[in-house]
């Protein structure tokens, strides 16, 4: 399919396998979805998981079967950037935003959902993004990889075609599970590599084209440092993480690498967002202190994690698109934090100024760079300043924590 091309960006899809390590014979499907300049020259990637993966009905795996024989795949109906549609944030500084969708088998009662807590959708973002920063907008990586330049196949022509990055810099984010996952796609691929080994879930990614087997590319540990993602910044919005006894190891131990890792660290919070600070294993943020939190996780001598709260937020008002399934966590019924309060709904205020946060975050970062600073410039920057109000954009209010500040770090 040729890329889709408005004014001066492209969108486009890319289908592939994934082996997770090349010798675990464990593998997912995946497809990707990016906005990138047209010019192919983004200074930057943001890699954005969603949070209400794959298969919106019971019938996702028959579906499947039949598609193997009428040429059609359910998983490619999912279309995660209508959910989290926020390219107009990537055009001032000429940045491209990258969305995975992966068909996972988390439990064999319900294999269609992920419930979060799963390192391997963070190690898919991870893979995805570097796929982005090698390759391109293309399926025919194969055509490219250096393990193949003596086979007929090989075209590194292509490359001139398909490649849109300048470096490899990606700001990892998320929503709701896709959050936590993101925890874990921003420790980048050493510590996937080493977490991954240590709660049997190795990593060391194999990319397979899914219509030209066996066309795979070389491991990724063999690849150069400058085509794998280099996690400069992480944006969460309400993070739901699980901690599940051998389906869901969580998230923590991605968190303690969070919390020595220096780079600009956002967690946003529904003040009204029961899956976020209810229904999450642990929750993301709580206003008792001893309370085991994702941010107390985060907490260290040198963390520069921080936090902000939206004031009347639930948890799917930052969507672009309304979402049944994002739905089920804002229920009434089911969440009580803010009796008779009117939440945001989705494509609605929060989620301007959900686009207008992503924008500013990426202003902080020069052309093809990581963020220019310590700490304390981290802390004093223009986005920090602009969010640290009782309304950064003259529509959305935050609740302020006990020092009366709108930002909360975790150092």
């Amino acid at each position: 399919m040729k890329p889709i091309c408005i004014n001066n960006y492209c969108f486009d899809r890319v289908h592939i396998w994934v082996q997770y390590d090349w010798l675990v014979p464990q593998f997912v499907e995946l497809v990707i979805e990016v906005f990138y300049p047209k010019n192919r020259d983004a200074n930057g990637l943001v890699m954005f998981s969603h949070g209400f993966l794959i298969g919106n009905d019971l019938l996702f795996y028959p579906k499947k079967v039949a598609g193997a024989l009428l040429n059609d795949n359910p998983l490619f109906g999912i279309n995660p950037s209508s959910y989290y549609n926020y390219s107009e944030a990537i055009v001032e500084r000429n940045w491209a935003m990258g969305f995975v969708t992966a068909a996972h088998m988390q439990s064999a009662l319900i294999p269609w959902v992920d419930l979060g807590g799963n390192p391997r959708v963070g190690q898919e973002a991870y893979a995805a993004a570097s796929y982005l920063i090698k390759y391109g907008a293309t399926d025919e990586f194969y055509k490219i990889d250096e393990h193949n330049s003596t086979r007929s196949i090989h075209d590194r022509e292509i490359l001139n075609r398909t490649r849109f990055m300048k470096g490899n810099n990606v700001i990892f984010a998320g929503h709701s599970v896709g959050g936590a996952h993101a925890q874990a796609a921003a420790t980048g691929f050493e510590n996937l590599r080493k977490l991954g080994g240590k709660n049997f879930r190795p990593f060391n990614p194999v990319i397979y084209d899914r219509e030209f087997l066996p066309a795979y590319s070389e491991r990724m540990e063999k690849w150069k440092p400058e085509d794998r993602a280099n996690p400069v910044g992480l944006l969460q919005l309400s993070p739901v993480d699980m901690k599940i006894p051998l389906i869901a190891p969580g998230m923590e131990p991605y968190r303690k690498i969070l919390s020595r890792t220096g780079m600009p660290e956002l967690m946003v919070v529904g003040q009204c967002d029961c899956a976020t600070l209810e229904s999450s294993n642990p929750p993301s943020w709580s206003p008792t202190a001893g309370t085991a939190t994702q941010f107390t996780q985060l907490f260290s001598p040198e963390s520069w994690s921080s936090v902000a709260r939206i004031e009347k937020g639930a948890h799917c008002g930052y969507l672009t698109e309304k979402s049944e399934l994002c739905k089920q966590a804002d229920n009434p019924s089911k969440c009580t934090l803010c009796p008779g309060v009117e939440t945001y709904e989705p494509n609605g205020a929060e989620t301007a100024f959900t686009i207008e946060m992503f924008k500013r975050f990426i202003r902080m970062y020069p052309d093809a760079g990581a963020f220019p600073g310590k700490f304390e410039e981290w802390k004093q920057s223009d986005f920090i300043q602009w969010l640290n109000r009782e309304s950064p954009d003259g529509i959305v209010r935050l609740v302020p924590f006990a020092d009366g500040q709108y930002v909360d770090f975790a150092r």
